[in-house]
This record gives C-alpha cells, sequence and structure tokens, in this order.
C-alpha cells in the first residue's frame, strides 16, 4: 500500500508540473470525466465522448464518429438548462464545444479555440455565461453560442477544477496554491487566497462561506470578503470537493481516510475510516447512504455513522466521482474491463458498459 501511495503522488506532482507549466502539450491518458441526467450517462473518455442509456447499459452515440489523434477527453461534461452538453479537449488540438445531448451532434457553428493549453476542467454556467478555466491559467468567458463574451481573466497556474458560485461571486482553484474570489458583473478578482498547497478540486459552497480541500492537507473555510480559516486536518492531501450535507462536512484525502466533520462543534462524527486505498474522487452523498469510491477500484456505502454498508470491487482504478442518474449510482473506473457501471442503492449491479471498438 505505501508503495501504490507514493506512485501515485508522483505521478500527480508530475502532472501538476506539467500542466502549470501550459505546455499545451496533450495528457495521453487520464481517467475518465463522467455527468448524467435522467435518461442518459455521458463519459469522457481519450478520443470520444460516449451517451449511454441508463435503462440498459446501452451505446446511444459517440462524438466523434471516428478517432482524431488531436482531440481527447477527460474533463466532466457539463449539462445546461438550455438543452447543451459542454466540453473542451486536452489534445493538441484543444476546441471547446457544445454538443446536443440527445443526438451528439454539434451545437455551434464553430468551436472555441482560444485557449492555449488543455481543458481539464469543467465550465460552470452562471446566467447564461460560461465561465471556462484552462490550463494555461486563463478563465474564459463566453456566451452559450461559444461566442466570447468578455477579455478573459487572468489567473495563474494551471486550472484543473471547475468554478464554484453563490449565485453573485465565483470561487476558483489552481495549481499553484491559491483561490481567486472573482465578481464576474466586474470582471475582475476580488480576493486572492494562498491555500497552503496545490487545489485540483472544487469549493464546497455553503450559507456564509465555501470549504476546500487542498494538498496543504487541511479543509479551508473562506468567506465571501476573504477571510479564512483551517476548520480541519488531514492524513494527508485531500484532492477530491468536499460534499456539504446540512451541518456535516464530508471528505476523503490520498491516505484512504473519510471523514465527517461537524460543523457546529467542529468535531469529527467518526474514529479515523480507512476501509481502503487512497480517495481521488468526490464523496457522493445520497439519501442516508455516502457513495466512496478508491484507486484500489472498491466501492464502497456507507451509512451516517460511518459503517460499511456494503462494497463493491468494479476493478482498475477509480479517480473519477461517482454520479448518481435516477436510481442509479454510476461508476466510472480506469484501466478495467469496463468503462462504466451502475449499481442500485442496495450495492446490486444493474449492467456495465464497454464501448464496442
Amino acid at each position: 500500500m505505501k508503495t501504490k501511495r507514493l506512485l501515485l503522488f508522483s505521478l500527480l506532482i508530475l502532472g501538476a508540473i506539467i500542466l502549470s507549466a501550459c505546455s499545451g502539450q496533450p495528457l495521453s491518458n487520464n481517467w475518465p470525466g463522467l455527468a448524467a441526467d435522467e435518461e442518459r450517462a455521458y463519459i469522457s473518455s481519450g478520443s470520444f465522448i460516449y451517451a449511454v442509456d441508463v435503462k440498459n447499459g446501452n451505446e446511444v452515440w459517440r462524438y466523434p464518429a471516428e478517432t482524431d489523434s488531436k482531440i481527447l477527453f477527460y474533463a466532466n461534461p457539463v449539462l445546461t438548462e438550455d438543452g447543451q452538453l459542454l466540453i473542451g479537449s486536452a489534445g493538441t488540438s484543444h476546441p471547446f464545444l457544445s454538443l446536443n445531448p440527445k443526438t451528439g451532434k454539434e451545437n455551434w457553428t464553430e468551436s472555441f479555440t482560444s485557449a492555449k493549453g488543455a481543458w481539464m476542467a469543467s465550465p460552470l454556467v452562471l446566467n447564461e455565461t460560461i465561465y471556462a478555466p484552462n490550463t494555461d491559467g486563463y478563465l474564459y468567458i463566453l456566451d452559450l453560442s461559444g461566442r466570447q463574451a468578455a477579455d478573459p481573466i487572468q489567473l495563474g497556474g494551471a486550472l484543473w477544477a471547475t468554478p464554484s458560485t453563490d449565485g453573485t461571486l465565483l470561487f476558483v482553484t489552481s495549481l499553484d496554491h491559491h483561490l481567486h474570489i472573482i465578481d464576474p458583473a466586474q470582471g475582475e478578482v476580488n480576493e486572492i487566497i494562498d491555500l497552503g498547497g496545490a487545489a485540483p478540486g472544487s469549493p464546497a459552497v455553503g450559507a456564509d462561506g465555501i470549504y476546500i480541500g487542498s494538498f496543504a492537507s487541511t479543509v479551508e473555510f473562506i468567506q465571501a470578503n476573504g477571510q479564512h480559516e483551517a476548520i480541519a486536518t488531514a492524513g494527508n492531501w485531500i484532492w477530491g470537493t468536499p460534499v456539504l450535507d446540512s451541518e456535516t462536512l464530508y471528505y476523503a484525502d490520498l491516505d484512504g481516510s473519510i471523514y465527517s466533520l461537524d460543523l457546529a462543534s467542529g468535531r469529527q462524527n467518526w474514529d479515523a475510516l480507512q476501509p481502503d486505498g487512497p480517495i481521488v474522487a468526490s464523496l457522493l452523498v445520497v439519501g442516508d447512504q455516502i457513495y466512496v469510491a478508491t484507486e484500489s477500484g472498491s466501492f464502497f456505502a456507507l451509512d451516517r455513522d460511518g459503517k460499511i454498508i456494503w462494497e463493491k470491487t468494479p476493478g482498475g482504478k477509480i479517480y473519477t466521482s461517482p454520479v448518481i442518474s435516477g436510481d442509479l449510482i454510476l461508476v466510472a473506473p480506469y484501466q478495467a474491463e469496463f468503462t462504466l457501471a451502475a449499481f442500485d442503492a442496495e450495492g446490486k449491479q444493474a449492467w456495465t458498459f464497454t464501448p464496442e471498438k
């Protein structure tokens, strides 16, 4: 286990260095991105984006129809209220594009191609405006037709996480250790917070501020005016986005430890819980269950007391955060026998999906 962790850490450090250099070189291999609605799952996996019917696990469409060696997709696709699916390429060619979720056809006459780096982060859509972070250190601002709506905002450092918003401000993390608080109405950065470590995950938004984990192995609470404090620690780096559920904050680290922080008291709800390998994926809370995916290829359901309800082993390594679609929980393992699996709340596997060649 120790060797495995050290290998993962080395890969993460190398990836951060490559991305922060903003060289424009593609990542030739990475874990898939995943999103879903009530009818379909959308998987970005290397050369293709796949739409999968969640009723039976069958492929509905793929984009592009044929392999393009210059195009690679790894970010989580984003579904918009006006019926678009947004994603950018991390290949040597890096268009940012919009697809029709029903057909897989391109919506825009031309893709957005002004960014200099790869699209590893998913965009945020707020007030009919797209905010798209790129590894070149810029936050690009587009309208829903793919046209540039305002000058991009230079933030510095590789941007690998989806922006978060409280409805007024944007919160954008970077791999150069900083969180940026942006007023989109003015197009200005209000505050820059040094987190003490790279932050590849997105902030969780609460009523009075945001919660963000980082490679400083801490969880910071940050208010809109920039005031901040470390409210919790972890045994190792925190990659995924914390999950805020009422007065409880759930998060995990690369030691494989899972935490449940009571925000009112500042105390952990359970003792050290470390069921398996390192955890990169964000946790998923649905009803009274917490779903956890690990690098060891295991998938757990916990109750709110931290007790393991069931465990499955999809195989491979799971770095992609699980998502919900109707009554199913979707898991996208990396280097496994299949690309996507669906489980119900009791842990029964409904189907698996493997793309045809």
